[in-house]
């Protein structure tokens, strides 16, 4: 009898191991959630606040996140001109893969043309539908500017906004290095912080499959079968330019770095599934953190790279800009030459800059960008307002996977990135992943030990 249960063992020990993975858990929660919402819309509806507290919960810990790796990152630089170089490097960037999503949506929505021959009568839109944030709040570039500037030192850290948080992170880590030996004690104490906030974001992170079902659960129950329908060729085209975006474009990049982009998306796959279940961005920016370090990328070059990109490198949210743009036009019966559409991928370069922890914000820009171009009326976003929840999904993807490739980019830019360590972890296989994360969190805590004086 024993030897017929031995084998099953294994397969037991494999299964428990399988479940104890966040992915998986992430997994079985979005089916969940997506069969409640179909077969339990009233409690679907409900359960909005479960995705709610979980994003609240992440936001509560990721000023904390920024502040602990850019500072110790800038503090212990041997040359403060290197963090100048990896932000110069970072702009440069982020502005060329902007300008090239948004024209890439440009094009597919000129070529395919999804708004054409609906036909609409701009006198028959409800702009009642239209959130009350698409048309109260339009970034400008004064606000930008303006939302840089905290009120105060210390309250840029217990914040909630990012952009002010990364000035204060890059002064105070500048003023720690240029202060020497003095500020050591500070700078250690600055390292014990930063492993207790990863610690809390470990736990966070535990609870996104919760967040994942009442996300999902909500989604479902609020538009059902309608949510496919509705708009359903704008959707798809959308999602194949996701697609197409992510192979074409990121594999192309990935390639020309010698790494492979679909391990990159298997070693990030918990991080892009909770991004996409709860299309929020900042869910995952403290764990997206930690596993590029992981990766062999420098500390500066993640910490300045990853919170710069999560408010500049929006590639997904360029792209949806673009096209739902040129669909409500089109389905306005509005022709915009290729002049208008130009002189509003500049309006979108600028405007899309200044909403960084802004619910819904790439809706907020696209409002902005219409009431400041004036090609259309503000009530045409009621045709979208619908869809504009599984437009995000795709968008949020793009968004997260596309810092992590411009995270590698300039640290192999910057020559601050092991190239053989990232190629074993994009090719290790679960229990290799298990031993490489348990190192790399044994030689964090070694490197926040005090040292004795003699």
């Amino acid at each position: 009898m024993s030897s017929t249960i031995a084998p099953d063992r294994p397969k037991r020990s494999r299964f428990r191991k399988l479940l104890g993975e966040l992915w998986f858990q992430v997994v079985v929660a979005a089916v969940l959630g997506i069969a409640v919402g179909l077969g339990l819309p009233s409690v679907g509806d409900t359960l909005k606040p479960l995705n709610d507290w979980f994003i609240a919960l992440v936001k509560m810990i990721v000023i904390p996140v920024v502040f602990c790796v850019i500072t110790t990152g800038i503090a212990s630089m041997d040359n403060l001109r290197k963090a100048g170089r990896i932000g110069v490097k970072a702009i440069g960037y982020f502005l060329v893969l902007s300008l090239l999503s948004m024209l890439i949506g440009l094009a597919v929505a000129n070529v395919f043309k999804p708004g054409e021959g609906m036909n609409v009568d701009p006198a028959t839109l409800d702009a009642g539908s239209i959130p009350s944030a698409a048309t109260e709040q339009h970034a400008t570039f004064t606000d930008f500017i303006s939302g840089l500037i905290p009120e105060s030192l210390f309250g840029a850290i217990t914040g909630d906004g990012i952009l002010s948080a990364l000035v204060v992170s890059i002064v105070f880590g500048v003023a720690l290095n240029m202060a020497g030996p003095s500020a050591a004690p500070l700078t250690r104490g600055i390292s014990a912080l930063s492993g207790v906030v990863f610690r809390i974001v470990g736990w966070v992170m535990r609870l996104a499959p919760i967040g994942t079902f009442g996300a999902l659960a909500t989604v479902v129950a609020t538009y059902g079968a309608s949510s496919l329908q509705q708009l359903g060729y704008l959707v798809l085209l959308f999602t194949a330019t996701c697609v197409g975006y992510v192979i074409v474009v990121l594999g192309a990049i990935m390639r020309a770095c010698k790494l492979s982009l679909f391990g990159l998306m298997r070693f990030l796959k918990a991080e892009l599934l909770v991004a996409l279940s709860t299309c929020s961005s900042e869910a995952v920016l403290p764990q997206l953190v930690r596993k590029l370090e992981m990766m062999g990328i420098g500390r500066p070059v993640v910490g300045i790279v990853i919170p710069s990109g999560f408010s500049f490198n929006l590639d997904g949210s360029a792209v949806y800009l673009t096209m739902a743009a040129l669909f409500l036009a089109q389905a306005l019966g509005i022709d915009l030459s290729w002049q208008e559409q130009l002189v509003m991928v500049g309006v979108m370069m600028l405007t899309s800059k200044g909403t960084a922890g802004i619910a819904g914000g790439a809706f907020i820009v696209l409002a902005s960008t219409i009431t400041a171009v004036g090609h259309m009326p503000l009530a045409a976003l009621a045709l979208i307002v619908g869809i504009d929840r599984i437009l995000n999904e795709g968008r949020v993807f793009i968004n997260v996977l596309g810092n992590a490739v411009a995270t590698i980019v300039i640290g192999k830019w910057e020559k601050d990135f092991d190239a053989d360590r990232a190629n074993t972890v994009l090719r290790a296989n679960a229990t290799e992943l298990a031993r490489i994360e348990a190192e790399h969190d044994a030689a964090e805590k070694r490197a926040v030990q005090p040292v004795e004086l003699s």
